[in-house]
């Protein structure tokens, strides 16, 4: 935000540009403020010094012809549903694990006696129940941590259209649309979210090349050393390749009907389900011996299908540059770039307080999308 040019930047980028190099304490205060030192979520800078600031309450719901909406707006909304929900949610997803998880362990999936008796439907069954038992220990951890953030004022994104508050602004997770997840794209899109959006900020739309590649691999590196992490992570590329190419070639064929997109549905809701849990086995195993163990106990069945669909159907390019900017960031931007050169040309100069609820505005509806 202070070394390159405004019309250098991406929306997104302009939206959570730092303008003024911090101070220490502010430095200090993002990095090991009590909201995020357990367990985060992570949150940009202009978020946090902005709530921090206590500017964050300013946020209006915008109308679709674009002009402002002040009928919602409040100046401290409450947090105290948000958060009682979100322990809720702790609360079952504590009890899951300490009950459901302990009985159906991911290692069960390379015992000898299981791999040799048990049926190939039953293996795939179980592969499922027992990836999907270990992801609550993931919902209890974030969940608390977003209502930490919640209870102590931050999170806020406004109102939606009915005026009910909206507490999800560094939410990590949406356990709905994970669990019934129709593709591998909406998996990774709502789960460890801020993470998702720091990787795509930081490496994908500044990737010259490859920036699938690039992204998973830095995620591996970002998790840690232990070897599994890498061998989910290098499978996640191929998985998402291989997802991507299957949707953009055939998924228009079966979306004319609603029979039989709802058919489409649950196929690809099975396919999804099994292709996670076949892709995160070693992430939870973390060692080299027993992930080789299970992925050669399935012959590497999706690895191989994977490849087979990537030299089967054609995959698009990613482009680069401003058509690249557009397709992540779609028809809003241009508008709010358009109303920023007439308020730029209307303006020589620009106040303190008009800046900031510039600032506002544009962080709010990027968040909307």
């Amino acid at each position: 935000g202070m070394f390159r040019k405004n019309e250098d930047l991406t929306p997104s980028q302009r939206c959570l540009a730092v303008r003024r190099m911090p101070s220490l304490l502010e430095y200090l205060s993002y990095n090991c403020n009590f909201m995020g030192i357990l367990a985060g979520p992570l949150c940009s800078y202009k978020d946090y010094i902005t709530f921090i600031e206590g500017r964050s309450y300013q946020l209006q719901q915008s109308e679709a012809n674009g002009k402002e909406d002040t009928k919602y707006e409040q100046t401290d909304p409450s947090p105290n549903i948000a958060v009682a929900q979100k322990l809720l949610i702790c609360g079952l997803s504590l009890l899951f694990h300490m009950t459901i998880t302990k009985t159906l362990p991911v290692e069960y999936n390379i015992d000898d006696n299981f791999r040799a008796t048990a049926s190939w439907p039953v293996r795939v069954f179980y592969l499922y129940v027992s990836l999907m038992a270990a992801r609550p220990k993931y919902y209890f951890a974030w969940t608390l941590a977003d209502a930490i953030n919640n209870a102590a004022g931050f999170g806020f994104r406004g109102y939606d259209k009915n005026g009910v508050t909206r507490w999800d602004l560094i939410s990590n997770l949406r356990i709905q649309q994970i669990e019934f997840s129709t593709s591998f794209k909406m998996f990774l899109d709502n789960w460890n979210i801020q993470t998702a959006l720091w990787l795509k900020r930081v490496c994908y739309e500044r990737a010259t090349f490859s920036p699938t590649i690039q992204t998973f691999i830095l995620s591996a590196i970002w998790h840690g050393v232990y070897p599994g992490y890498y061998l989910t992570f290098l499978t996640g590329v191929l998985m998402t390749l291989a997802a991507r190419a299957i949707r953009n070639n055939i998924r228009h064929y079966f979306v004319e009907s609603p029979a039989v997109k709802l058919c489409y549905d649950i196929v690809t809701w099975m396919a999804t389900q099994v292709a996670i849990s076949y892709t995160v086995v070693p992430f939870v195993l973390l060692s080299v011996k027993p992930s080789f163990t299970f992925y050669s106990s399935c012959y590497f069945c999706l690895h191989v299908a994977s490849i087979l669909v990537l030299l089967v159907f054609p995959l698009k390019r990613t482009e680069k540059g401003s058509k690249k900017h557009e397709n992540v960031q779609p028809v809003w931007s241009k508008k709010l770039e358009e109303e920023n050169l007439l308020q730029k040309n209307n303006y020589s100069t620009t106040n303190n307080s008009f800046s900031q609820k510039q600032e506002i505005t544009c962080r709010y509806q990027a968040l909307k999308q």
